[in-house]
């Protein structure tokens, strides 16, 4: 994500966080970039926004925390994404539980016409709940988040192999989930 032209660069923010304690620098990054990693932790959680919401506050705790530990070789948005996917899959772990399925949908609306649009979301929706973690988090990280397999390699912190395999496995869980649909 660019700044404005008059707005200090991610690079010259993070310099005012360290070298002054600046507090305000901090809030403009997470300004900049609580959209983006609170759309990333919504995917993985399945839509769960309350989820997605304290997982993207977890992530900016981690991120101020651990900010001396930001070496700059990559952008600031993928170490980001990097500390977002990390929380997600330690509260994964911690929690023993697969993303929450989407919302089903009430009963009394099978009578109504619903958009084939909404519908065919609400199919991919539940689909993409069922993947393990990584698969999911591969899938989104390179279709939704339009990464290249390399990119999310460095920001899910595994070699290239192993995320073409989580995305080659996701996309055939998919397929196969998504050919049942009714």
């Amino acid at each position: 994500m660019s700044s404005p032209p008059d707005s200090p660069s991610d690079t010259e923010l993070i310099t005012r966080v360290l070298l002054r304690d600046d507090r305000h620098a901090f809030g403009v990054l997470v300004a900049r970039h609580q959209s983006a990693v609170r759309g990333l932790l919504r995917r993985l959680t399945g839509g769960d926004l309350a989820q997605a919401d304290d997982l993207a506050q977890e992530t900016f705790l981690r991120a101020y925390r651990g900010l001396r530990g930001y070496r700059g070789g990559a952008k600031f948005s993928s170490w980001l994404y990097r500390i977002a996917c990390n929380v997600f899959f330690s509260r994964d772990r911690g929690s023993r539980l697969a993303a929450p399925e989407p919302l089903e949908l009430e009963s009394g609306l099978s009578d109504v016409s619903l958009p084939d649009a909404l519908l065919e979301r609400y199919d991919l929706e539940r689909a993409l709940a069922s993947l393990k973690p990584r698969e999911r988090a591969a899938l989104v990280l390179t279709y939704a988040n339009e990464f290249t397999h390399e990119e999310a390699a460095v920001i899910l912190d595994c070699p290239l192999g192993t995320l073409k395999t989580h995305v080659a496995r996701a996309k055939e869980k998919l397929r196969r989930q998504l050919e049942e649909v009714p």
